[in-house]
Order: C-alpha cells, then structure tokens, then sequence
C-alpha cells in the first residue's frame, strides 16, 4: 500500500471489544492505514464488558472504505436486524477491496447479504447460522474467499488481521507486526478450541450459551427468508 488504506470497523451496541481492537493493533501499523470506528448512530457506544467508545462516527457518513471490518458480540441479534447499519454495510461493501468479520460479525455480513455463495466461519456457538443466511460455513480459524476474509472467535481477530497483513504487505511486514505486538501465544491451558477442549466443557458451554443460540437462529432464519 502506497497511498492512505482506510479501514472501517462497523461496530453496534453489546459489540465484543476484543474482536476489533485486536484487528485495530494489527491494523492500525500498516503503512499508510487509518482506521475509523463508525455505528449506526455514531457517538458513544457501549461494548458487551462495559468500555465505552466515545466520538465513534455515523457509519452514514463514512464516504468510502478499502477494508470493512464488522466485529462480533452478544449484539448482533439487534444488529442484525439494524436497516441502518445493514444499508450502510452494503454501500461501503461494494466500493471496498476487502469485506470482513471476526466472530459473529459474519452473521451480520450475512444479514447484509454480503455472504452468499461464500465460504465463512464464526464463533463455535454460532458457526451453524451461517448457513441460513446463505453463506458455507467452514470451521477454521481464518477463511479467505475472495475478497471476503473471515475470523473465528474473538482472539482469532489477531489471527485474521496478521492474514491481511500478509495480503496487503507481505509476510515481511506481517511478521514484523506479529513481533511488534508479541504476538506468540502460549495459554495455560489447551482447550481454546472445541477440537482441544474436553467434550463435558463443551457441553457446558453450549448449554449455558443455548438461549442466546437460539435467538441467533431464529434471527438468521428470519433474515435469510428475505434475502
């Protein structure tokens, strides 16, 4: 990149912080990039912890972006649904070289009609709503198809945007950002998958998560009806 690489990450309500300011260390050290947080309403907007994002702007009013970015969160059932929010994806979507999620933030891609025909992943939970919205779900940690770049669960995001990196600079600069933010995980524990953790704690999860499942699941069925 040579010129000003704008990079937008479309954020709601009840968003995941994580899942874009992770992306946002990432990306924000690539030559030439400048990164806009914008919402439907703009102004503060309230993650799912409780940090509050002040000065964000009105996704309206973003002209143009190269890369679009939509995190996930336990907001995205409203955003899903959010006409604001789903117009403006479209519109900057189709003047943009990259058009990407972390998370359950492809649900929202999806709602947007942004993921027909296209291979995508999302969080473990919530993987299977993808495909009402006419998108193949694939369990893996980053998916390119295209120019469409999607990330699993929340700390998958640094994953994905070191994967863009190498995309628009080069597994040089890539590497030297990966060193930059010491980015070389080693948890404690090895069950940060469902292929590593125990199949009781998995089941643990999903039955705690079920509700919040199945309201994901009626939404996306609803959406994708109108598609």
């Amino acid at each position: 990149m040579s010129d000003e690489f704008v990079v937008v990450f479309a954020i709601y309500p009840r968003v995941t912080q994580l899942d874009f300011t992770g992306p946002h260390e990432v990306l924000w050290r690539l030559p030439g990039a400048r990164c806009i947080l914008a919402s439907s309403a703009g102004g503060d907007v309230e993650a799912d912890g409780g940090i509050v994002f002040t000065n964000v702007r009105r996704i309206a009013d973003v002209e143009r972006c190269d890369l679009i970015c939509v995190p996930g969160g336990f907001g995205t059932i409203e955003a899903m649904e959010d006409p604001e929010l789903l117009t403006h994806l479209r519109r900057l979507a189709s003047g943009a070289r990259y058009v990407t999620s972390v998370c359950t933030g492809s649900l929202v891609l999806g709602a947007a009609g942004l993921l027909k025909g296209k291979r995508a992943t999302c969080h473990w939970t919530a993987i299977e709503h993808l495909r009402p919205l006419g998108a193949i779900p694939v369990s893996q940690r980053v998916v390119i198809d295209g120019n469409i770049i999607t990330g699993a669960g929340v700390a998958a995001g640094i994953d994905f945007a070191l994967a863009v990196a190498a995309i628009l600079e080069g597994e040089e600069v890539a590497k030297q950002i990966q060193l930059q933010i010491e980015y070389d995980p080693s948890p404690p524990f090895n069950c940060g998958s469902i292929e590593t953790a125990s199949a009781e704690m998995v089941a643990l999860l999903r039955g705690r998560g079920a509700a919040l499942s199945e309201q994901r699941r009626v939404v996306a069925e609803r959406v994708g009806k109108k598609l």
